[in-house]
C-alpha cells in the first residue's frame, strides 16, 4: 500500500503540464531516433542531455532532475518502439535490439502486411511497458531497502559485477570489451584525488583538475562518432520502403500474438533486471523461445506474426527492467542506463537505495511518467505509422548538420568551455575509429560512471579493515557478487573455447 501512495505522488509529479510536455517530446524524439538507422538510444539520450539541462535551468534541483530524466527515459523507450519501423519496412534495424524483428517483420511487409506488423509491434511494446512498470513498482522499494543494508565492500563487489556483466557480453570480442572497460576506468581517474587532493594525469592543465566531463565524452563517442561514420563511410540506404496497407490487426492476428506478447514481456523484464544482459539478448531469447514452443516452427523467418510480437515485447520490457538495478542499486545494466545515471549525477541526484528516500519526486515521477509515456506511444504509433515511415527517408545531408549543431551548442551551453569542444571533437574521432575496428563503446561510458564510485568504496572498505583485502571475501554478499562476476566472464570464454557461438549484446 505504501508503494501505491508513492506512485500516486509520482503521478502528481508526472502529470504536471511541463512534465507531460517533456514526456511527449521525449517519446516523439525517441521514436524518430529508433526509426533513423544508425542512431541508437545511447546516441539519442547522450545528445539530449545538454538540451534538457538548458530547458530545466529555472527549476529547483529535484524538479529539474525529474523533468530531465522523464524526457531522457522517454527517448530511451521511444527508441525501442521506433526501432521496429525500419526493421519491418526496410529490413534495416534502427538499433541492435530490433535485429530479430527484421527476420519476420520484413517478410510480413513483403506480403503487404507491414501495417499489421507495425501495429502488433506497438501493441506488444505497450503491454510490455505496462508489465515492466508493474514489476518496477513491486520490486523497487523492497530492493532498495535490502540495498540499504549493504556496506562499502558489498557496493564495491556489486559494481565490479556490473562492469563484468557488460564487458562479458558487449561487442564481438570479450578482450576488446575488457580493454574498453579498463580504458573507461583509467580516464575516470583524471583530475584531483578526492581523498589526498593530489592531481592525477592532469599534466598541469587546470581544466583537467575537475576530470573529464561525462557529458562531453558521451556525446562525442556516440553522437559525433555516428556522424563521422556516416560521412566517412558514405552510408546511403537505397532500401525501398514497403507499402503500408491495412493498419489494424485482425482478431486472428491478435489471438496469435497474445501468448508471445505475454511471454516476451515477462522474459524480457527479468533479463532486463540482470546487469549487462540488455534488450538485444532479451529479443534473441524470446524469439528462440517462441520458435521452440510453436507447433509450426518452420513458419518463422517466412513472416510469422509471433516473430514480431515476441522480440518487440521483450526488448521494451527489458528497457523497463533495466531501470530496477539503476534506481535501486545505482548499477547501470546497459550503456543507455549508464548515460541516464550520468545525467542524474549531473543534477546531484545519486541513484541507489537512498534515491527513494532522498529524492522520491525524481524516482516515483520517473516511474509514473513511464506509464504515461507508454500510453502516449501507443496513441502516437497506431495512427502515425505512415508518418514515422516517412522519417526513414530523411536525407543524411539534412540530418547530420542538425546532430553536429546540437552536439556543439549543447555541450558549450552546459560547460561554457572551449576545452570541452576540443574534447568533444577528439571523442567523436576516437568513437568512430573504435566502432570501425569493432571496439564496443558502452564499456567506456560504464567505466567512466562507475570508476569513481568503485574507487571510493574500495578505499572506505580498506580503511575499515586496515588494508586487509580479505574483507571483500569475508562478507557473504560481497563474495557472492564476486563469484557471479567471475562466472559471468569465464562461462562465455569457455563456450567460445568449445567453439560455440555466444549471443552477443551490442545494446547500446
Amino acid at each position: 500500500m505504501e508503494s501505491l501512495q508513492f506512485l500516486a505522488d509520482g503521478f502528481y509529479t508526472a502529470l504536471q503540464w511541463h512534465n507531460l510536455l517533456f514526456a511527449l517530446i521525449g517519446v516523439i524524439i525517441g521514436t524518430a531516433v529508433g526509426v533513423l538507422p544508425g542512431i541508437g538510444p545511447m546516441s539519442g539520450v547522450a545528445l539530449l542531455i545538454p538540451v534538457t539541462a538548458s530547458f530545466t535551468s529555472g527549476l529547483d534541483p529535484d524538479s529539474a532532475a525529474a523533468s530531465s530524466i522523464i524526457l531522457l527515459a522517454g527517448v530511451y523507450y521511444g527508441a525501442m518502439y521506433g526501432g521496429s519501423t525500419t526493421s519491418i519496412l526496410l529490413n534495416t534495424p534502427g538499433e541492435s535490439s530490433s535485429v530479430v524483428t527484421a527476420l519476420d517483420g520484413y517478410q510480413l511487409a513483403k506480403k503487404g502486411k507491414a501495417g499489421v506488423a507495425l501495429s502488433i509491434a506497438a501493441i506488444g511494446s505497450f503491454v510490455a511497458g505496462i508489465i515492466s512498470l508493474v514489476g518496477l513498482v513491486l520490486m523497487a522499494k523492497p530492493l532498495s531497502e535490502m540495498a540499504l543494508k549493504f556496506g562499502p565492500a558489498e557496493y564495491f563487489s556489486l559494481m565490479i559485477l556490473g562492469l563484468c556483466a557488460v564487458s562479458g557480453l558487449a561487442g564481438k570480442s570479450m578482450t576488446k570489451a575488457l580493454m574498453m572497460t579498463v580504458f573507461g576506468l583509467l580516464i575516470a581517474t583524471i583530475g584531483l584525488d578526492n581523498v589526498s587532493g593530489v592531481a592525477r594525469f592532469t599534466y598541469d592543465i587546470p581544466t583537467l583538475y575537475s576530470g573529464l566531463e561525462f557529458l562531453t565524452v558521451a556525446v562525442g563517442l556516440f553522437a559525433l562518432g555516428e556522424v563521422f561514420k556516416t560521412i566517412l563511410e558514405k552510408e546511403n540506404d537505397s532500401g525501398v520502403v514497403s507499402k503500408i496497407g491495412r493498419i489494424l490487426p485482425t482478431r486472428q492476428d491478435l489471438k496469435e500474438s497474445s501468448g508471445p506478447i505475454t511471454r516476451g514481456s515477462l522474459l524480457g523484464f527479468f533479463i532486463g533486471v540482470l546487469p549487462g544482459a540488455g534488450a538485444t539478448l532479451a529479443s534473441f531469447f524470446s524469439y528462440i523461445m517462441e520458435k521452440k514452443l510453436s507447433k509450426n516452427p518452420s513458419k518463422f523467418g517466412k513472416g510469422a506474426i509471433e516473430g514480431v510480437a515476441a522480440p518487440e515485447s521483450a526488448n521494451n520490457a527489458a528497457s523497463g527492467g533495466a531501470m530496477i538495478p539503476l534506481l535501486t542499486l545505482g548499477i547501470p545494466g546497459s550503456g543507455t542506463t549508464a548515460i541516464l545515471m550520468g545525467a542524474l549525477i549531473m543534477y546531484n541526484v545519486q541513484p541507489g537505495p537512498l534515491l527513494f528516500e532522498e529524492h522520491p519526486q525524481v524516482a516515483w515521477g520517473l516511474i509514473a511518467s513511464m506509464f504515461i509515456g507508454n500510453v502516449m506511444l501507443l496513441i502516437l504509433n497506431m495512427p502515425l505509422v505512415k508518418v514515422f515511415a516517412k522519417v526513414i527517408e530523411t536525407p543524411a545531408k539534412y540530418l547530420l548538420p542538425i546532430i553536429i549543431a546540437i552536439s556543439f551548442f549543447g555541450v558549450y551551453a552546459v560547460q561554457y568551455s572551449t576545452f570541452d569542444l576540443i574534447l568533444l571533437l577528439i571523442c567523436g574521432i576516437v568513437g568512430y575509429y573504435l566502432q570501425k575496428h569493432d571496439f564496443p563503446i558502452a564499456p567506456i561510458v560504464l567505466g567512466l560512471v562507475l570508476g569513481p564510485m568503485i574507487e571510493n568504496n574500495m578505499r572506505r572498505t580498506l580503511t575499515s579493515s586496515d588494508g586487509d583485502f580479505m574483507i571483500f571475501l569475508q562478507s557473504p554478499a560481497s563474495l557472492i557478487f564476486l563469484i557471479i562476476a567471475l562466472l559471468w566472464m569465464v562461462i562465455p570464454l569457455l563456450l567460445k573455447l568449445k567453439g560455440r557461438n555466444v549471443i552477443i549484446n551490442d545494446e547500446s
